[in-house]
């Protein structure tokens, strides 16, 4: 279950409560789902309590208490706590939603994440003539793109998207490390144009992302040499196998976390909205780390005969791979299968 999934899965729980007379209010468009604070536990927590006891005329603790029920019958929820003023901490059948996170990944392919929240939408951004904006610009409209909405770039006018100006032409790094040096910053940073962008090693960033990818496909390869592969979209691995894997679990929670990532670019023109190609590049990052993680136990070692646990984490490692991918074309950037 991704946090986006269960964001629509407490949504359920409030109307539900609403339409059984437990709760008097209007049932919010959206709440927010996010990894607990200081003091909370489970995978995720949430304050739609807080955000529903004014309206509700209740203290923020009776309402997450009266949610607390509710919440609890969703599918894949295993256990809701109430932490501090009112916080629902949400624990996940985690093999069940890792499961069917991988299954999810590898059925659709480049396009998980995608979605059409903003269908119909057109967002308007109006730039100046320099190569930074233009190139945020592109990248904002492929990540508006795919949550089903259009972006129209427009010159002149007030301007609603500024980044800080890169110092010189990135172009003889060549397009793809021209484009990360001037995306990974923030907007308000400025960018660093040098030939460390192109260094092969671990220390260069971008590198590490496309050598991670590279690697999810040579092991693929290197597994069917061996004579075993995932079986497909229908799968029948189980990511139970996986939970002792060095890298898995935050492998997993990376992966579900991609379709949120992809959403943050649809507040535009908002300046939060305008990081989301940072953001994207941080979090294509971290899920390369993981990956490099995960990778050395996909493959039987020695004597040792392929089984179920390197079906699973073969699914895992190939659907890591499939998010770099999806990820990196929407910030323009090739991914090879060989490096």
């Amino acid at each position: 279950m991704t946090p986006v999934e269960l964001s629509r899965s407490v949504l359920h729980a409030v109307r539900c409560a609403v339409d059984d007379g437990e709760l008097s209010v209007v049932v919010p468009s959206r709440v927010v789902v996010g990894r607990p604070g200081p003091g909370g536990c489970g995978d995720y927590a949430t304050n739609v309590a807080l955000q529903l006891a004014r309206p509700a005329g209740q203290p923020p603790l009776r309402v997450a208490a009266l949610l607390r029920g509710y919440l609890a019958r969703e599918a894949g929820v295993t256990d809701v706590e109430i932490t501090g003023p009112g916080f629902l901490n949400i624990s996940l059948d985690r093999s069940a939603t890792s499961t069917t996170l991988v299954r999810r990944i590898l059925r659709e392919g480049l396009s998980y994440g995608h979605t059409g929240t903003v269908a119909g939408q057109v967002f308007v951004l109006c730039v100046p003539y320099e190569v930074r904006a233009e190139v945020l610009a592109d990248v904002l409209a492929r990540m508006v793109g795919s949550q089903g909405g259009r972006v129209e770039v427009e010159h002149g006018g007030v301007v609603n998207l500024r980044p800080v100006p890169a110092p010189e032409d990135p172009a003889f790094l060549g397009p793809d490390a021209a484009r990360w040096a001037l995306l990974h910053p923030a907007p308000h940073d400025r960018p660093r144009i040098t030939a460390d962008h192109l260094v092969q090693r671990e220390s260069n960033p971008l590198f590490r992302i496309r050598y991670a990818h590279a690697r999810t496909r040579a092991v693929s390869r290197n597994a069917a040499d061996l004579g075993f592969t995932t079986t497909g979209p229908e799968t029948d691995v189980e990511a139970a196998d996986t939970p002792d894997t060095p890298g898995a679990q935050q492998l997993l929670a990376l992966l579900a976390d991609h379709p949120r990532v992809l959403a943050t670019a649809v507040a535009l023109p908002h300046a939060d909205a305008q990081a989301a190609p940072s953001r994207l590049t941080r979090h294509l990052l971290a899920l390369a780390d993981a990956t490099l993680v995960l990778l050395p136990a996909v493959l039987p070692r020695g004597d040792e005969k392929p089984s179920a646990a390197h079906r699973s984490r073969l699914a895992l490692a190939e659907a890591a791979g499939t998010v770099l991918a999806g990820g990196l074309s929407l910030l323009g950037i090739d991914a090879p299968d060989h490096l």
